[in-house]
């Protein structure tokens, strides 16, 4: 049988290196190359506002369709890399090549939906946030190319996630960072039409992202092919699995919704923010890009996680699944209260970069003060969702992210915007983040009772193992 045929395979780093190495081995790699990820995006976003002010609105006022694609893309890839990470800690190699190529398949699908949205909704969608026309077209232009040739996106973060899946986490920083790399150089190049290429404006920052995310994807495609022989992608005699499939989005469909909420929330607070000025869109645009410095690294540590948790279940490692979540904890939470220590004591110099007017300036700097409060807060209940998520269970992050964002968030916003005071409606995300910390503390407790505790302490984690043991766990 298949297992029968894999003897050389050697046991997986994920069950046998010392978890704390273990976690910076997996995520520091995935959370560079997610921090650069962020630097091209408040770069991209620097050239934009170099245009105008409008130029910048209507690419943050795109943000929820983008949010939607890197939602489906990152959460289908979630239920790919747990239902791998499962089966490879099972030792089932077989069962894992046919997730993986069910997972190619289904990035097929989705990149088919967004070149669909990209036709016929993204006009309906910019037309329902403004009546302002340079803002209109502008968003029109740089959305339809976005999702247009969006295979890039989906790809890149499936075959980004099958390495990540088998431990192989250190290529994925050269995937994304190849990618971010050319963004950044076109950028400028497109948008302002150097070196004799026409002026593109908004479309050449479209553009040059677009470039960026192909050859994040071709090259992750090679070190997936030459790299990852776990998770061989031949697909010859391939035929789509209906079972992998819903397995693969019952852990994924939660986690899409979860993150797709972000697009609702966000476009729902823009519409709140629109009726002050297009300028307090604007800081709010301005914010995400900011405050990605510290969440996307963070993100970069979920995702680093998220196998190492899922494939010590299937392994039956109790012990090793503790010590991964307390240390995900631990750097995420030291992260955040950086961000928040950055965001407190330099709210000016960061909206500086953006070229922001002294109105900007005036409605951003007590927005970014005022939201990071919750950034520790926030970092631990991302990592509360690492947990869920890895055990199957991401339904309990989709009831989180629906409660905090949109019964507890956008209702709050709305309500404090009815005083007339911009100022009172950024209080609503710290409200929101209470209402998170509660119930992801509720749920951690309720998933560690159900999945975790049952589990029998392995021989490593006791130190019966004779030379290995308890030793090789420490760190």
């Amino acid at each position: 049988m298949e297992r029968e045929n894999k003897p050389t395979i050697k046991e997986n780093k994920m069950g046998v290196m010392p978890v704390g190495r273990l976690v910076l081995n997996m995520s520091l790699p995935m959370m560079i190359s997610m921090l650069v990820q962020a630097l091209y995006n408040v770069v991209d976003s620097i050239f934009v506002s170099r245009i105008s002010e409008n130029a910048f609105t209507a690419v943050g006022l795109a943000f929820p369709i983008q949010n939607l694609m890197i939602a489906v893309a990152a959460g289908t890839a979630v239920g790919i890399n747990a239902l791998l990470s499962r089966s490879l800690g099972e030792k089932n190699f077989s069962r894992a090549k046919q997730v993986a190529l069910n997972g190619v398949f289904l990035a097929l699908l989705s990149t088919l939906v967004f070149i669909l949205v990209g036709i016929f909704g993204v006009p309906i969608f910019f037309r329902s946030q403004t009546d302002v026309t340079d803002i209109v077209d502008m968003g029109i232009s740089y959305l339809r190319i976005c999702s247009g040739v969006s295979f890039g996106l989906f790809f890149a973060i499936t075959f980004e996630r099958l390495l990540q899946s088998t431990g192989r986490t250190f290529y994925t920083m050269f995937t994304q960072g190849l990618g971010a790399i050319i963004n950044i150089i076109l950028d400028p190049i497109l948008i302002f039409g150097l070196f004799g290429l026409p002026k593109m404006g908004v479309a050449g920052a479209a553009l040059a992202t677009v470039i960026g995310q192909i050859c994040d994807m071709l090259l992750a495609l090679y070190f997936c092919r030459k790299k990852n022989p776990e998770v061989p992608l031949h697909i010859k005699g391939f035929r789509p699995s209906g079972e992998v499939i819903r397995e693969i989005y019952a852990i994924a469909v939660p986690s899409i919704i979860m993150q797709a909420i972000g697009s609702v929330m966000v476009y729902g607070v823009n519409r709140i923010l629109i009726v002050f000025s297009t300028t307090a869109t604007a800081v709010f645009s301005a914010y995400f890009k900011l405050m990605s410095f510290f969440f996307m690294p963070v993100f970069g540590l979920n995702n680093g996680l998220v196998p190492i948790i899922a494939y010590n279940y299937g392994a039956r490692r109790k012990e090793r699944i503790q010590q991964a979540f307390r240390t995900g904890v631990m750097f995420a939470v030291s992260i955040m209260v950086v961000g928040t220590l950055v965001f407190q004591l330099l709210p000016g110099t960061l909206l500086g970069m953006f070229d922001a007017s002294p109105t900007l300036l005036a409605m951003g700097i007590p927005a970014l003060r005022i939201i990071s409060i919750s950034f520790p807060v926030a970092a631990y209940c991302i990592i509360c969702s690492s947990g869920f998520q890895a055990l199957g269970n991401s339904i309990l992050s989709m009831f989180v992210s629906i409660t905090r964002q949109l019964v507890v968030l956008l209702p709050a916003a709305y309500l404090l915007s009815l005083s007339g005071r911009l100022e009172l409606v950024w209080w609503a995300f710290p409200i929101a983040e209470i209402a998170s910390l509660t119930l992801s503390t509720i749920f951690l407790r309720h998933t560690y009772h159900r999945y975790v505790a049952p589990l029998q302490p392995h021989e490593r984690d006791t130190g019966f193992a004779g030379n290995g043991g308890a030793a090789a766990e420490q760190g």
